[in-house]
C-alpha cells in the first residue's frame, strides 16, 4: 500500500476501512482538514469523515456531523424492532392488527418484500422470533445455542408473505410473526445521512456505519476515495483489498460479525430460514458495490448472497444493473463479478 494513504482507525466491528490521503492538496482559505466524529450508534460504531463543504470549517463541520448523527436515532427509533416507540416494534406486538407507519418505515418493508421475493424467500425480515432465541451481541462473547424445539416453534412464523401492506398501514396475517430488519435498515440509514449531508453543502465525505459505507463526492484534490475492505480472517483489521469510488455504496456482510463460538464451532448472525441455524455457503464474507444512493439495496444484497452462497450469488448480482460484488471464501479464496472495477487486491 502506498504510503501516502492511511486507514481512519475503526473498531473491528466495523467490516470496511476508509483509505485517504494524510492532506488535501487543495489551497483554499477554508479548512482543508477532514472533520471526524466517531459514535456508537445502530448497535454498532459510526464514524462520519467530512471532507469538503460549503464554508468548510471544523466548527461546521462538527455541528453538522452531529446533526447526521441525531438522524441515525431518528431512524433507529422509527426501524428498531425493541424501541417501544419504533414502527416496528408496533408492528411485531399489534397481534395481527395494522399499524400506521410512516413514510420511511413503508419504504424500507417494500425493499424488504422486494428482496425476500428476489432471493426466493431466503432473505426475509419476518425471521425476528428465530434472531430473539439466538440473540448475538456485538460485542460476541458467551453465546447460547437455543432449544432445537423453540427453533421449530419460531420457523412456523417465518415467511415475508405475512407481512400485508394497506396504505401506510401495516400488519401481519401471522400474530406472532416478527419482522427485524437488522439486514436492511442501516443501508437506508446511510442512504439518508448522505441525501441529509449533500443539502446541507456538503460535497466530499465518507459515512461508514458498522460497514455500510456511503462516499460523497470525491476527494477535495479531484481524486477517488480508497475504501478498504475488511479481511474476514484479521483480527486487527486487516484488508483484502482497496476499492477506487465516488458517489458510490460499499456494503459488507460477513459471519465474523455478532458470532459466538461453541465447542469449537463457531455459529454466527446470518441465519438461515429453513433451519434456523447460522448459513453454511462455504462463505465469510460478501461486499456489494452500487450507486450512491442505493445503500439500502447493497445492504440487502450482501446479505442474501452470503446466503445464496458464491455461486447464486454471482449470478445474481450479475443479473442486476449497476451491482458488483466481492466474494471471500473460507478457504481466503477471493472471487468478483465479471463487471468489478476499480478493485485492487492487497499483497497478503
Amino acid at each position: 500500500m502506498s504510503k501516502k494513504f492511511k486507514v481512519i482507525p475503526v473498531l473491528l466491528l466495523v467490516m470496511s476501512i476508509i483509505i485517504s490521503q494524510t492532506a488535501c492538496s487543495k489551497k483554499t482559505n477554508q479548512s482543508t482538514d477532514p472533520v471526524q466524529k466517531s459514535g456508537f450508534y445502530l448497535d454498532t460504531v459510526c464514524n462520519l469523515t467530512i471532507y469538503d463543504m460549503k464554508d468548510m470549517s471544523e466548527g461546521n463541520a462538527t455541528k453538522l456531523i452531529e446533526e447526521a448523527y441525531k438522524l441515525c436515532e431518528k431512524y433507529e427509533n422509527m426501524l428498531s424492532k425493541t424501541r417501544k416507540s419504533s414502527d416496528i416494534y408496533k408492528i411485531n406486538h399489534a397481534g395481527g392488527k395494522e399499524v400506521e407507519c410512516s413514510d420511511e418505515t413503508l419504504f424500507v418493508i417494500k425493499k424488504a418484500i422486494k428482496y425476500g421475493e428476489l432471493s426466493g424467500g431466503k432473505f426475509d425480515v419476518t425471521i425476528g422470533q428465530v434472531t430473539d432465541l439466538w440473540n448475538f451481541q456485538p460485542e460476541g462473547g458467551d453465546g447460547k445455542i437455543p432449544e432445537q424445539a423453540a427453533i421449530n416453534e419460531a420457523l412456523t412464523h417465518v415467511d415475508y408473505k405475512q407481512i400485508k401492506l394497506n396504505g401506510n398501514k401495516v400488519s401481519l396475517s401471522d400474530p406472532k410473526g416478527e419482522i427485524d430488519l437488522g439486514g436492511i435498515a442501516k443501508g437506508y440509514i446511510a442512504d439518508k445521512l448522505a441525501e441529509f449531508l449533500k443539502k446541507k453543502g456538503v460535497s466530499s465525505a465518507v459515512i461508514d456505519l458498522g460497514g455500510n459505507i456511503s462516499v460523497v463526492g470525491k476527494k477535495p484534490d479531484g481524486k477517488e476515495f480508497r475504501i478498504g475492505v475488511r479481511d474476514p480472517f484479521s483480527t486487527d483489521g486487516g484488508i483484502i483489498g482497496v476499492v477506487e469510488a465516488h458517489e458510490k455504496s460499499l456494503v459488507t456482510s460477513g459471519t465474523y460479525e455478532r458470532s459466538f463460538k461453541k465447542d469449537g464451532k463457531v455459529y454466527h448472525h446470518i441465519l438461515d430460514v429453513k433451519t434456523g441455524y447460522p448459513v453454511e455457503t462455504g462463505l465469510d464474507s460478501v461486499t456489494i458495490i452500487g450507486a450512491g444512493n442505493a445503500g439500502i439495496d447493497c445492504d440487502s444484497l450482501a446479505t442474501t448472497c452470503l446466503i445464496l452462497g458464491e455461486k447464486e450469488g454471482k449470478k445474481l448480482i450479475e443479473s442486476l444493473d449497476g451491482y458488483e460484488a466481492i466474494f471471500v471464501q473460507h478457504d481466503g479464496t477471493i472471487t468478483t463479478t465479471k463487471n468489478i472495477k476499480g478493485f485492487e487486491k492487497t499483497n497478503k
